[in-house]
């Protein structure tokens, strides 16, 4: 009996020990819980426009780090909405230049509020804001709401707005998939936006300059809104010819793969032939900087050319049968069968135009021959088509020459060659008149118009190998 006493008293014991080294636990714990917590901690007071449904125990992040939470907010003085937040030690104090601002941090619920604080850069920072200290209003930014935005609408916006809504859901209807496709591609497009956009703003200088030119283009292209239309009209009628060759754009891009093959290559080429260039254009540099003046010059010559340049355009290509030198070209083979033969025609074979003509001109060489010192005659006989007479050191001489017929008529007035002869009151015979003239003068030499030269040069008669006769002069005077 006295054993199992002893036996129960030890297990007594031995769990009264367990409780005492349990309780020690606790009250280490909130030893330890009520140093950590009994400081005071860091907290601020802000100063928001509106609530914006903080209830109070919200989260305070930095970052998306959580550094403390919100107290319920109260009604100022002025109808803005007082937060009080406490912040952990880790980022107390803050610094003159933090922004707070009330965020949603998800897109379901309805009071799911947080408190986002931005702080200031180094150099941006002001002084620190002591324990207690306030935000004020140009401080802090309170949510807006979508129905605040929805409450700014009147009645009228507010139903045309739902049938914007209502035609999204129609023109998405049956296509769900291939919106939901689409919509993965939405956060790349806008990240790159972000930084196009981030690009943009980084150089505000020349995004303005870029606005003022475009402004300038835009105005450009209003004064010169004829030609514009005619521009799209040309388009519009090249895309149009183009579509109507899509059999050939399609051969086209069937041959550029190839194409592109071929060119790879010479574009490999090309580059070692850039390389073997440059000293080339190193030394072209001294040069390119006198080339400036000839360049103005050759605008202006260029701007001159422009009427020749549509001259010559017209003579090589124009619209027309044999017109120009492209239909030239096309002729060229038969004109030269016929130039140079043989050929076949009137029923045989003949030599071409250029043999033929060669031996006309080698069959011809007599009479080329006799003719040459005739020259200076032909030449004087064409000459007096341009102007009559000579001209000497005494001024213009004209020689004028009347010729009569055999018979002149005497009716209508006009005088009969009897009268012409009576001169002085004596007639002339007309045989003693017509005996002074000479005729059949058929074989004269060159240059016998003329009277004899002292030095003989006239008449010509080549040493006396010309059919002609030297004797064939004019009458002395």
């Amino acid at each position: 009996m006295r054993r199992e006493v002893n036996r129960f008293s030890g297990r007594k014991r031995r769990g009264t020990g367990r409780f005492r080294a349990v309780a020690v636990l606790i009250v280490a714990a909130a030893a330890v819980a009520a140093s950590g917590c009994g400081g005071a901690k860091y907290t601020i007071t802000a100063h928001f426009e509106s609530a914006s449904q903080i209830v109070g125990g919200e989260e305070v992040v930095i970052g998306g780090t959580p550094v403390g939470t919100a107290d319920k907010p109260t009604l100022g003085p002025n109808g803005e909405a007082i937060v009080k937040f406490s912040v952990d030690d880790a980022y107390a104090p803050l610094r003159r230049g933090t922004v707070a601002a009330i965020r949603s941090f998800s897109l379901s619920g309805v009071a799911n509020r947080q408190i986002q604080l931005t702080l200031p850069a180094e150099v941006d920072a002001g002084s620190e804001i002591e324990d207690g200290g306030e935000l004020t209003q140009d401080e802090t930014i309170s949510e807006v709401d979508l129905d605040h935005l929805f409450n700014t609408l009147d009645d009228k916006t507010v139903a045309d707005f739902k049938k914007v809504i209502q035609g999204f859901a129609i023109s998405y209807e049956g296509v769900e998939a291939q919106a939901n496709d689409g919509v993965k591609y939405l956060n790349p497009f806008l990240s790159t936006s972000r930084r196009v956009f981030a690009e943009l703003n980084r150089d505000q200088t020349a995004l303005a300059n870029l606005i003022v030119d475009s402004d300038q283009l835009t105005g450009a292209l209003a004064e010169r809104r004829d030609d514009v239309a005619g521009l799209v009209v040309n388009i519009d009628g090249m895309m149009g010819a183009l579509a109507h060759q899509h059999d050939a754009l399609a051969d086209t891009v069937h041959r550029l793969p190839d194409f592109m093959r071929n060119f790879n290559t010479t574009a490999v080429n090309l580059r070692a032939a850039l390389d073997d260039v440059d000293p080339l254009i190193e030394a072209s540099k001294p040069v390119a900087e006198r080339l400036g003046p000839f360049f103005r010059q050759l605008r202006g010559a260029s701007h001159d050319l422009v009427p020749t340049i549509n001259d010559l355009d017209h003579t090589i290509s124009e619209p027309g049968n044999t017109n120009d030198l492209v239909d030239l070209t096309r002729l060229q083979p038969q004109l030269t069968k016929v130039a140079v033969g043989p050929l076949r025609a009137n029923g045989k074979i003949r030599a071409g135009a250029f043999p033929e003509s060669a031996r006309a001109l080698a069959r011809s060489q007599h009479q080329l021959e006799f003719f040459r010192a005739y020259t200076p005659e032909l030449v004087g006989w064409f000459d007096d088509f341009g102007h009559s007479g000579i001209i000497d050191a005494n001024g213009g001489l004209g020689r004028i020459e009347t010729t009569f017929g055999a018979f002149s008529p005497s009716a209508s007035g006009v005088p009969v060659i009897s009268d012409v002869l009576n001169i002085g009151g004596s007639v002339i015979d007309p045989a003693t008149f017509l005996g002074s003239i000479d005729t059949g003068l058929t074989r004269r030499c060159p240059g016998s118009n003329e009277r004899p030269y002292p030095d003989g040069s006239n008449p010509f008669t080549e040493g006396g190998t010309l059919n002609c006769d030297p004797s064939q002069l004019p009458r002395e005077p």
